[in-house]
């Protein structure tokens, strides 16, 4: 009997000792999307990502109410904080709704009230991340088929908001034209505020960012690029990124 005893004991401490590694290994493991989480878009009125990993209660109204479907909710495959709110800028930005909806949905607090109008949004700052590939720069025209992301985008909408149709129709009109999309595309009501095209050195013309950028994603989304040349970075101010340069 005292053998039987002194067997379970060794089982259950051994089986314990298993289980604890497994969960740290585990850890280790997914410790990169846990980085990955703290970095991302999130909605409009987001607060301080710690304190909104703890408010979000995960109900989605912020994705019911987006009117530009650009609201998503993070899946086990996107790591840390699964259930929670983020936008995905290489699918769709967020259009700075007048009346700010996701913020009014929001019922924990996770999408700070105080956020009221679209100047008040702060999500990141925009950057021109890969300006060897801008196309505005190069003086290259817009390509013809540069919209068809944005189609497959809306087109798997199952609902599509008639906000998105007007939309389409005038991300539409650029093909042919000198690429100014990342600046005539921002939803602010005061785009040049945020954003303008300005001469580059090379002769073309380059995307140049202001103060009155809230990092909605847009540029980044519109990019007619492979790879956004122009990208946001989330939870970053303009003072952070680009100092005090007039």
């Amino acid at each position: 009997m005292e053998k039987v005893k002194t067997d379970k004991r060794e089982f259950i401490k051994y089986s314990t000792l298993g289980v604890l590694g497994l969960v740290l290994g585990g850890g280790m493991v997914f410790s990169p999307y846990v980085l990955r989480a703290e970095n991302r878009l999130r909605p409009p009125g987001a607060v301080d990502e710690k304190k909104f990993l703890a408010l979000c209660i995960k109900c989605g109204q912020c994705l019911q109410v987006c009117p530009y479907h650009s609201i998503k909710l993070a899946d086990f495959v996107s790591g840390h904080g699964v259930g929670t709110p983020y936008i995905d800028a290489n699918e769709r930005g967020c259009y700075a709704c007048s009346a700010v909806p996701c913020v009014l949905a929001c019922p924990s607090g996770a999408l700070d009230h105080h956020c009221e109008k679209p100047e008040d949004i702060k999500m990141g700052i925009a950057v021109l991340e890969f300006p060897d590939t801008c196309i505005a720069i190069k003086s290259i025209p817009i390509p013809k088929g540069y919209n068809e992301k944005m189609h497959a985008f809306t087109n798997s909408v199952v609902n599509i908001n008639p906000l998105e149709e007007k939309l389409l129709e005038k991300f539409d009109s650029f093909e042919g034209k000198e690429c100014t999309l990342c600046a005539d595309m921002c939803p602010i009501p005061n785009p040049l505020s945020a954003i303008a095209m300005v001469r580059d050195s090379g002769g073309g013309m380059r995307p140049e960012i202001y103060d009155g950028c809230i990092g909605c994603g847009v540029c980044q989304e519109v990019c007619p690029t492979n790879t956004p040349s122009i990208v946001v970075k989330p939870r970053v101010t303009y003072e952070q990124f680009y100092g005090n340069r007039g």
